[in-house]
């Protein structure tokens, strides 16, 4: 599935900022010799790093030689943001490289980046606690690498982080609750080998966009997503493990336009509340154990242009959702228990569920027990291409 990302603007702004480089490289005279302590800094750091990396087939950072680092490839200067006259090393794009190596803690040294972005490479290890110096970071993308560890909580120390991209790695372990209290916007740890529960406490998060998917939390979503409503915009939960009822408190997240659940064992019917849901333009609850009617408050959702109940154990259809291709909704509900609809189930594995049916109002989430999911892995999320300098 291709993200919609919405921090489009903060990327463009950021270029807008590293771009100066091309005047402030070639007119030296107008900085001053805090400069070249910075610079000296970074040479340091840069130097550090290139001598732990094994492998570089694209040869990037065969110009990292002398202490011109802002000619260096994949590395960006600009002014200072607190002085005009100071150059800084401000970026740092090595997205696709294929480079094998691990981060060194030199390169803490490199305290004024905005941005690192490091998509798809072979940079593997633990992150150096050294990252915690660079106060200035905005945006880290370290996706598709090989890091391993425990969550690396040297990223909540980041005061300045809005974008934090993790996905695809080796990370393992539970989710740090500080992680949704810190302000950050986009929230990517697809893709690893998380486990545990979804933290419960999401007190003080701003993100827009959270990607938990492909990774094994198992238990129930809790229902405190709700203090996620006034910024979410996109929830993917994809082949999480989760199990329980969908709690209600997801209606509220009033912003939302994509929610997919697809993957998971989450069981009951489907809350009314999600018609609250304006904005949603994308509903995937594939491949889960909901059971009883898809609810008209859903299918009449006014932005909604695709949804998806498939291999589910839906036993009804409310109005217009029996027809909803009819409203030009791209709609699956095949492999339920949908009477007189074509590609469903048998009756015997119907009447195996539906003669158990699940009351959400009667069982706290912790008490309803996690089922083994009858199907197959989820779906992976291909790691979408990082934003590139061009």
């Amino acid at each position: 599935m291709a993200l919609s990302i919405t921090f489009h603007a903060l990327t463009s702004l950021l270029l807008f900022h590293v771009s100066l480089v091309s005047t402030a490289t070639h007119t030296p005279h107008h900085h001053t010799s805090h400069s070249s302590n910075h610079l000296q800094k970074a040479y340091r750091a840069l130097q550090a790093w290139k001598k732990v990396i094994y492998s570089d087939p694209k040869n990037l950072t065969g110009d990292w030689v002398g202490p011109s680092v802002c000619s260096y490839t994949g590395i960006f200067c600009a002014p200072s943001p607190s002085d005009p006259n100071t150059l800084v090393v401000a970026g740092i794009d090595l997205n696709h490289g294929d480079i094998a190596g691990f981060l060194p803690e030199p390169i803490g040294l490199l305290s004024d980046l905005a941005l690192i972005h490091l998509n798809s490479n072979r940079f593997c290890g633990i992150l150096p606690r050294s990252l915690s110096q660079l106060s200035l970071l905005y945006e880290l993308d370290l996706s598709n690498n090989r890091f391993v560890g425990p969550f690396p909580d040297v990223v909540l120390s980041l005061p300045s982080l809005k974008y934090l991209d993790l996905r695809y790695n080796e990370f393992e372990g539970p989710l740090p609750p500080k992680l949704f209290s810190n302000p950050l916007d986009a929230i990517f740890v697809n893709n690893n080998r998380l486990t545990s529960l979804i933290p419960r406490d999401f007190t003080g998060t701003t993100a827009s966009v959270v990607v938990f998917a492909n990774n094994d939390f198992s238990g129930c979503l809790p229902p405190t997503i709700a203090h996620f409503a006034d910024t979410l915009e996109e929830l993917l939960l994809i082949n999480s493990s989760l199990s329980g009822c969908l709690p209600p408190e997801v209606g509220y997240l009033y912003k939302l336009r994509v929610l997919d659940m697809s993957y998971n064992s989450l069981v009951g019917p489907v809350p009314y509340s999600l018609a609250g849901l304006g904005h949603l333009e994308l509903l995937n609850l594939d491949h889960n154990m909901f059971t009883g009617a898809v609810p008209l408050g859903v299918c009449v959702l006014p932005s909604l242009q695709n949804l998806t109940v498939s291999d589910n154990y839906f036993s009804e259809e409310e109005g217009i959702c029996r027809n909803l291709t009819s409203r030009g909704i791209v709609f699956d509900d095949s492999n339920n228990c949908l009477p007189d609809k074509p590609h469903q189930r048998s009756h015997k594995v119907c009447e195996d569920v539906l003669d158990h049916p699940v009351d959400c109002y009667d069982h706290e989430c912790s008490a309803v027990a996690p089922q083994a999911s009858p199907f197959a892995a989820g779906p992976s999320l291909a790691p979408a291409p990082a934003p590139t300098y061009t």
